[in-house]
């Protein structure tokens, strides 16, 4: 059985993990028969949306308290994850992967990564894991591997000025429909748009099983 984390940032799509996101990949990676285990950072997200109005709460949330809405309680901190213990990672998308696990929603192509989130990554690079990030999630590998010189092949869709950033950061983008993925062999990389392109569930769904079934492939 393959040992996949899939890693949250918050619950939520304009101030965490998109939760169809999240959802749907929880559910074809326990379809195509893997083990499951859930992370989040253990910090404060950037801010609270109210979901009805897109207006910002004077509160304060913690992402891994937030992602085990999502994950009926069982969520570990990020920081104890162990890369070397799983075969693969996926990084679902949301506003929080581009505002809590990185600052692109804020500065873009500058963006800078959580450095819990970094070493994660890296380490997975390192060891050869096989990733998948979903939606707008393929953003902080850029940062991270265009830092190291790698031109990772990575697609946010179709959007013009979001693709011009991540090959800003020096990744390669690929246009790709809403039930499509992008996959790098030599680095052992998968994305698909998701909502970032989708406008129903069900054409997220499909993206969505394609990047589990991809990524479980290549373990």
């Amino acid at each position: 059985m393959k040992k996949v984390a899939v890693v949250l940032s918050g619950c939520g799509q304009l101030d965490g993990s998109e939760i169809h996101e999240a959802v749907l990949t929880l559910l074809s990676l326990d379809r195509n028969g893997a083990e499951i285990h859930l992370f989040a950072p253990d910090k404060d997200q950037l801010h609270v949306i109210n979901h009805l109005t897109g207006e910002i709460e004077r509160e304060n949330r913690n992402l891994l308290k937030e992602a085990a809405r999502i994950g009926r309680g069982k969520v570990l901190d990020l920081a104890r994850a162990g890369i070397e213990n799983f075969d693969a990672v996926i990084f679902p998308g949301g506003y929080g992967a581009a505002k809590n696990l990185c600052d692109f929603a804020l500065k873009g192509s500058d963006c800078t990564v959580d450095p819990v989130v970094e070493k994660c990554i890296l380490r997975g690079l390192e060891l050869k894991r096989v990733m998948g990030f979903i939606c707008i999630a393929p953003v902080i590998l850029a940062r991270i591997s265009g830092g190291m010189g790698l031109k990772i092949r990575v697609t946010i869709g179709t959007d013009p000025e979001a693709a011009r950033a991540v090959e800003a950061m020096g990744a390669i983008h690929v246009p790709c429909a809403v039930d499509e993925i992008v996959v790098d062999t030599d680095y052992g990389i998968v994305t698909t748009p998701a909502y970032m392109l989708g406008q129903r569930i069900s054409e997220v769904a499909q993206g969505i099983e394609r990047l589990v079934q991809q990524v479980l492939a290549m373990c």
